[in-house]
């Protein structure tokens, strides 16, 4: 480790220069990664949910759907509207009640249960079908599309729309969280460090790791927007200590050794050892996520692992060049020290261990009790602001026609009208579900397969699968 310190003291603006060069392919890394805003597809393969989406996608062309309210409209105007839903590149079908009734039917001679579940005062419901999964690019280009030509007319709900809303408003604030987490790490350093350069270049010096991370998730296809999001926060948390060990081990050889490359060469040899431990059980922390069935934990492991490894090559190798290279200003720039002692208070842990030990086991049982009882919501919805597009639909049907959470079963086509319908009746009968739509539906009151437009049959019927909804 001597030679390599040494090096590194030696080269330090080849070094420096080097740390320069390597943000261009780092930055063209980083745009170039593709992010991904569904949480869904983070999933087993193996499990049903996942089994039904890729028989929809394959089988009846439904990659995903979206619920639409259709305000203040004639149906001649919404089946005109339908019309050029399906001219959008990604859009598979638009489907009303319209489709059924015509522009002369009217909607109150459909039985009443299914008359207020597609319709509620001058609003409608329309189903619009995408070719494609919920998060991809040709279904979230063709739900923003769908919203410019809908002007005030219509709100879009459903995952699709939700996604998009998360994609941009994620888009939109990762600048401003990550500005405000540099704002107050460089106030702690101001107050901890004994210089005023000194913060900036550690801050600096972090940023650069942080770049390279995200330059280098190219290589993984892509990342999921909430790894995205933590990532450079996350980093510049975990990296930032090794950094400020490094700067006042250097401060502190320079007092004991004849040059600075020859402090600056101890103080890498006494980092290195004392943060080898400390890093290597973060990346091994961060490497247990990918044992998790959920991948959305691999993601985040094998990003923030790599982001570790990044933060420490980067304390030991860029910032020692660093600190050598600006030394005279560091000097010129250096203040008294503003935190105060805390000498008092390590003397209290001292001589009261034996208090604060029994404190510590005393408080472990509110807080088991606390975490036992601390209730987890898996609700996507919870988390996005009230006023996105995609809230005010999903609230809409939630409220007007009772539509929160729309599933889709996919049941044998071998089974009998008698027996969908004996189906259909028990999942009824379950709590929280609001009503059942099936081909045994439309029997029920008289309306004949036949009586359907083909649109509408093949949304729930392909040969092999019928679908409830």
């Amino acid at each position: 480790m001597k030679k390599v310190a040494s090096f590194i003291c030696k080269h330090k603006l080849f070094i420096v220069l080097c740390s320069l060069f390597a943000l261009i392919p780092a930055v063209l890394g980083m745009q170039a990664t593709k992010i991904n805003y569904d949480i869904l597809v983070y999933l087993p393969d193996d499990i049903e949910t996942m089994k039904g989406q890729d028989i929809l996608t394959e089988d009846f062309n439904m990659g995903s759907f979206s619920t639409v309210i259709v305000d203040g409209m004639k149906p001649k105007e919404i089946l005109a509207l339908e019309e050029e839903f399906k001219t959008i590149e990604g859009v598979e079908k638009a489907i009303s009640v319209s489709d059924i009734t015509g522009t002369t039917f009217p909607i109150q001679m459909l039985p009443k249960n299914i008359a207020e579940k597609v319709s509620k005062g001058d609003s409608q419901l329309m189903l619009v079908t995408f070719h494609d999964s919920i998060s991809s690019d040709e279904t979230l280009a063709a739900v923003e599309q769908m919203r410019s030509i809908t002007d005030k007319h219509c709100k879009i709900g459903g995952m699709s729309a939700m996604v998009l809303d998360t994609q941009q408003i994620a888009d939109q604030e990762i600048l401003i969280y990550i500005a405000a987490a540099v704002v107050l790490c460089l106030i702690v350093l101001m107050l901890s460090l004994d210089s005023w350069l000194a913060p900036l270049l550690l801050l600096g010096n972090i940023g650069l790791a942080i770049l390279y991370n995200m330059g280098t998730n190219y290589f993984l296809g892509e990342i999921s927007y909430i790894t995205k999001a933590i990532s450079a926060v996350l980093q510049l948390g975990v990296t930032t200590d090794f950094s400020i060990f490094l700067y006042h081990k250097y401060e502190k050889s320079k007092q004991l050794y004849a040059t600075n490359n020859e402090a600056m060469s101890a103080a890498i040899q006494e980092t290195t050892l004392s943060v080898a431990g400390s890093s290597f059980t973060t990346i091994a922390g961060f490497l247990t996520l990918c044992t998790m069935s959920l991948t959305l934990g691999a993601d985040i492991g094998l990003v923030m692992a790599k982001g570790v490894i990044f933060g420490i090559f980067s304390v030991l190798v860029i910032f020692p060049a660093y600190l050598l290279l600006f030394d005279p200003l560091l000097q010129k720039t250096a203040h008294v020290k503003w935190l105060p002692s805390i000498s008092r208070i390590s003397d209290f842990t001292v001589k009261h261990y034996r208090k604060i030990l029994l404190v510590f086991i005393i408080l472990c049982v509110p807080a088991l009790y606390g975490n036992a009882n601390t209730e987890v919501y898996y609700n996507l919805n919870k988390s996005l602001p009230d006023d996105l597009s995609s809230s005010i639909a999903n609230e809409e049907l939630k409220e007007t026609y009772h539509i929160v959470s729309p599933s889709i079963i996919l049941v044998d086509d071998s089974l009998k009208p008698s027996e969908i319908e004996q189906l259909s009746k028990e999942l009824n009968a379950l709590d929280g579900i609001d009503m059942t739509l099936s081909s045994a539906l439309f029997s029920e009151y008289g309306i004949s397969e036949s009586m359907l437009p083909q649109s509408i049959r093949s949304i729930y019927q392909n040969g092999d699968y019928q679908a409830i909804l």
